[in-house]
């Protein structure tokens, strides 16, 4: 059972993450004709086209996959317990939804910017998967960089929103029940 459970923790967290970017590569207005961009939208079309019928956006961003993330993120906490015979408690289990989503999402942009910083290491020249990391975390690493410039050609802005996403963490995981177990 554990097999089953690793198995679909990882399918429901595979597909928050492609949702999750989806949204934010909207929100950012990043070229839909970049490769990754391509790929997330061909996955993520059969859920979101539906939903685009009954949930229209709101101030550019893509409620409708929003709400699928969403529903995503509450179904890991129906699906696993119940198939574990465990008790289900919906309005929990949208609450968790709910937080988890927040929390995946700041751990895709800790990842992003991880890759991010290490791929700028290798890559030499223009790279198209570059290209769309920098467009996804450029809205938070720009303040960061207004505050601390470069350092003899080092960037620490990615050092500083580490840290920073660290901290909230830590707070949060005081501040709010579940956060720590998520």
């Amino acid at each position: 059972m554990a097999a089953i459970n690793y198995l679909l923790g990882f399918v429901f967290d595979a597909l928050l993450m492609v949702l999750v970017i989806r949204v934010w590569l909207q929100l950012v207005k990043a070229d839909f004709y970049n490769p990754l961009s391509q790929f997330v939208v061909k996955v993520t079309n059969p859920l979101v086209i539906p939903f685009r019928r009954v949930i229209p956006g709101f101030g550019g961003i893509d409620m409708a996959t929003l709400v699928i993330a969403y529903l995503v993120a509450s179904l890991k906490f129906i699906i696993i317990p119940l198939l574990n015979g465990g008790p289900i408690d919906i309005i929990t289990s949208l609450f968790l939804g709910l937080l988890y989503l927040a929390k995946q999402t700041g751990f895709l942009l800790f990842v992003l910017m991880l890759v991010m910083a290490l791929m700028s290491w290798v890559v030499q020249g223009y790279n198209p998967t570059l290209m769309i990391l920098h467009q996804l975390t450029e809205p938070v690493l720009r303040p960061i960089r207004n505050i601390i410039p470069n350092i003899g050609g080092l960037d620490l802005s990615i050092l500083a929103a580490f840290l920073l996403l660290n901290v909230i963490n830590i707070l949060l995981s005081g501040w709010i029940p579940y956060w720590a177990m998520l």
